[in-house]
């Protein structure tokens, strides 16, 4: 089974157990997102969609991007405007991204001592978090591996 089925699986499961509906469009955006492994733009997932569902348009990508993401299904990439699946949406704490700066490659992690930290931090300074983005970019082993035998 590949990562992208066990991602939509875990989507089906979620919005099961959460009471909301997964629309073929909303299950066809996270299966693209999933599919490509790095971040992906709402404009080349609606390049995608609209070779498939010729009605499709921003506004369609956009709402499906919002419920992925108000599901944990989905996170944005904030310094790229990207979006990447979740790859653990049972997980309902902060999260860190690993972003490979040369092949794009993203890499979740959950390191909720870090998140919970900061919260505390921001608490005792009467600030009230509502999002948390922590974005860490570098190069991957592979890429680091390729530039050192490139050199």
């Amino acid at each position: 089974m590949t990562q992208a089925n066990i991602i939509l699986q875990q989507a089906e499961s979620q919005c099961h157990i959460n009471g909301v509906r997964f629309t073929p469009i909303r299950r066809r955006v996270l299966e693209l997102i999933a599919e490509n492994g790095g971040g992906l733009k709402a404009y080349d997932l609606l390049d995608k969609l609209s070779t498939e569902h010729a009605a499709a348009r921003p506004p369609t990508v956009y709402r499906a991007l919002e419920f992925l993401i108000d599901q944990g299904l989905v996170h944005r990439i904030e310094s790229q405007n990207s979006y990447v699946a979740c790859a653990c949406p049972e997980h309902v704490h902060g999260f860190q991204l690993l972003i490979c700066r040369r092949c794009g490659y993203v890499e979740e992690l959950h390191l909720d001592e870090i998140s919970d930290q900061l919260a505390a931090l921001a608490k005792r300074q009467g600030f009230n978090v509502e999002r948390q983005t922590i974005e860490l970019q570098g190069l991957c082993q592979d890429c680091r591996t390729a530039t050192a035998s490139d050199s």
